[in-house]
């Protein structure tokens, strides 16, 4: 439920019981937002995974282990989450659940993309224009020239350099060291604003950036493959703000 129409109601609640409705929008508590972890596809550590969403305070968190690829897009009727957290490496979406997944975009709910989610649902084209980005499985040729398979990398040591402090994602946030997984020869929208950069010569430079999809705010972060940066609290700040920051709609 948007935030005007949080307070409308809880106006119209006061004044049936004959109490003054708060002077200012001040006065009235943030709504908590609610966001929905999607995972399935890929093997991962639960308990740290889910250790970090239980420290993140002012959030709800529903987990979705998708067996059937997308059946959380199958009906979104009675949709009640602000965010949808992609942890996932499924493939299969039908027409259907792309419809659905676009209009909930178009309805203004907000994407965290996290890492595996790059190299989700590769043979749907829209879906690399809504998070940015494209795991490549195998070669493509694209504009008559052939673009070569993307790569990854365990256990490395990566420094991250933050490229825009000034915006909401990143604020509070310094360079910071983790111990994870890159990705190299990825497919990245060219209008991806860059949160995130790094000089790993098994990555990628930009690995972290936001955009904005119909009436959606996306944020992508590649690194997350775990265990060990889900501890990281330089992680967990920027996972907790990127969820505040998509529960916004564009204007």
């Amino acid at each position: 439920m948007k935030r005007a129409a949080v307070l409308t109601l809880i106006c119209a609640v006061l004044t049936v019981f004959g109490l003054s409705a708060p002077a200012s929008e001040e006065a009235v508590a943030e709504p908590v937002i609610r966001a929905v972890v999607v995972t399935g596809g890929h093997s991962y550590d639960k308990e740290a995974f889910d250790a970090m969403f239980e420290s993140i305070e002012g959030i709800e968190f529903a987990f979705e282990e998708q067996k059937d690829h997308s059946e959380l897009f199958e009906d979104v009727s009675d949709w009640d989450y602000d965010v949808i957290v992609f942890y996932s490496m499924t493939q299969n979406i039908s027409e259907r659940r792309q419809q659905n997944f676009l209009k909930l975009l178009e309805d203004g709910v907000g994407v965290v993309a996290l890492h595996h989610i790059i190299s989700g649902f590769s043979t749907w084209p829209e879906f690399q224009k809504i998070i940015g980005a494209r795991y490549l499985f195998a070669p493509i040729e694209q504009d008559g020239k052939e673009i070569p398979a993307s790569s990854y990398k365990h256990d490395m040591d990566i420094a991250v350099k933050v490229a825009d402090p000034a915006h909401p994602v990143t604020k509070g946030v310094e360079d910071f060291d983790i111990f994870d997984e890159t990705y190299k020869g990825v497919m990245l929208e060219p209008d991806n604003h860059v949160l995130l950069t790094t000089d790993h010569p098994e990555s990628d430079q930009t690995i972290g950036w936001v955009r904005t999809y119909k009436n959606a705010r996306v944020c992508t972060l590649q690194p997350g493959h775990g265990p060990s940066i889900f501890s990281d609290p330089h992680y967990r700040r920027l996972v907790t703000q990127a969820i505040k920051w998509a529960a916004k709609p564009e204007e």
